[in-house]
């Protein structure tokens, strides 16, 4: 029977510390659960994008590289009862063998619940993550080559570049 690794982010938006990441967890396991946390927030500064475009981010990245036939997705809501957000993701994904993550609370929060969690290596920590490249489209800064072509399109499509720098002014207004 193949065995099945969970991978849990926020994907804001999709880049390529998480396609390493993606292409790291397949040499371990089988098949992949892609869960996309924080389901339920979006146009913020933190999480611009709802689950809908960043699930298209996904799809269009595993699509475009052949992956689709070893991967599912799902999304995971946040919750305020930190002792149940293990029965979420348990409850949102099929059965997985073991988790592969890097963010302290979720391995404690996983592994309090039994599951056996594995750490990533990071490629280029300081640049390819999230909040960076936030940052540099909020400056006009070069984003598209941290992220793979399928989110750049996709970013375009819904106008993400302006409605991160609207959400930053907002954020900012004096």
């Amino acid at each position: 029977m193949d065995n099945w690794g969970l991978y849990i982010g926020r994907f804001q938006p999709l880049h390529n510390g998480h396609v390493y990441a993606i292409r790291y967890i397949l040499s371990k396991v089988s098949n992949i659960i892609i869960a996309i946390g924080s389901a339920q927030h979006s146009y913020t500064l933190i999480n611009p994008f709802t689950v809908g475009e960043r699930i298209k981010m996904i799809w269009y990245f595993l699509k475009d590289e052949g992956l689709l036939d070893r991967c599912i997705l799902t999304q995971v809501p946040d919750t305020e009862q930190h002792y149940i957000w293990a029965s979420l993701v348990k409850q949102h994904s099929p059965k997985f063998s073991i988790a592969f993550s890097n963010d302290l609370f979720t391995r404690m929060l996983l592994e309090a619940e039994g599951y056996i969690v594995e750490s990533i290596p990071y490629i280029n920590r300081e640049v390819l993550n999230a909040t960076n490249i936030r940052r540099l489209i909020i400056e006009d800064g070069d984003w598209k080559s941290l992220v793979p072509g399928s989110t750049v399109k996709i970013i375009e499509e819904i106008n993400g570049v302006e409605r991160i720098k609207r959400l930053y002014a907002l954020q900012n207004k004096a």
